[in-house]
Formats: C-alpha cells, sequence, structure tokens
C-alpha cells in the first residue's frame, strides 16, 4: 500500500500566503478596513478573546507542524512565524489596548505600504508553497 504524506510547509506556506493575498487585496480595495477592524477589536472583549483564540490555535498548528530542520529553510521560516503568531495572539488577549495603538498608528499613515507589503509576501509564500507541492 502506498505511503502518502502531506507536506504541512507547502501547505502552511501556501495557505497562509493566499490569506495574505486576499486580506491585502481587500484592504487595497477598501482603504481604511484595516483601521476599522483594528477599532472594533479594541471596543470588543468578546473580539478580542476570539481573534486572540484563533490566532493563537492557528499559530499553534503551524509551528507544530514544521519542523526546525536547517536545512529546509521554508520550515524554519514557517516554524518562526508559528511561533510569532502564538505571541501576537498572548498580546492580543493580555494588552490587546497598548498592542492595538502600536498598529493604529502604523495604519494611519503606511495603509497603502502595509497592505502592498502583505500581498508581496504573501505571494512569495503562496509561490513557495505551490512550487513544493508540484
Amino acid at each position: 500500500m502506498p505511503s502518502h504524506t502531506i507536506d504541512a510547509t507547502a501547505w502552511s506556506a501556501m495557505l497562509l500566503g493566499l490569506a495574505a493575498v486576499f486580506a491585502g487585496v481587500g484592504a487595497l480595495r477598501k482603504p481604511g478596513i484595516w483601521r476599522e477592524m483594528l477599532n472594533e477589536v479594541e471596543r470588543s472583549p468578546a473580539l478580542q478573546f476570539l481573534c486572540g483564540m484563533m490566532e493563537l490555535v492557528i499559530g499553534a498548528v503551524v509551528y507544530l507542524t514544521n519542523p526546525w530542520v536547517p536545512a529546509d529553510l521554508m520550515s524554519c521560516v514557517l516554524k518562526v512565524m508559528g511561533g510569532a503568531m502564538m505571541v501576537e495572539a498572548l498580546m492580543i488577549l493580555g494588552f490587546v489596548d497598548i498592542y492595538s495603538q502600536f498598529w493604529l498608528r502604523s495604519l494611519t499613515h503606511m495603509h497603502r505600504g502595509w497592505a502592498m507589503t502583505t500581498v508581496l509576501m504573501g505571494l512569495v509564500l503562496a509561490v513557495l508553497g505551490a512550487q513544493r507541492l508540484a
């Protein structure tokens, strides 16, 4: 019976990359949408908890499914991304008032720049993940 393995690194890269691409496109289509979302999260304890927990779970999945293999740069990058997502989730859960102010100030002056950076980084991740699956 053939053994089928799933390349978690390729799928993680492709799916996170596509999510980033479409989030960035949405932000470019509707300037100010990220700022509005952050304002809503800052005002709602329920959204703070849900966003923090969702990011914690997704970050943990990315972190735990990507081994630290120095010869596999993409796997290492995704492991670091998963760890960073977990740290950010904990910041949201415990310090959303302080943390969101940092992003609100940043988005006020660099909204288009953040959106373009998100699209470009997402494209790189998605293409590298798709190439690895091919």
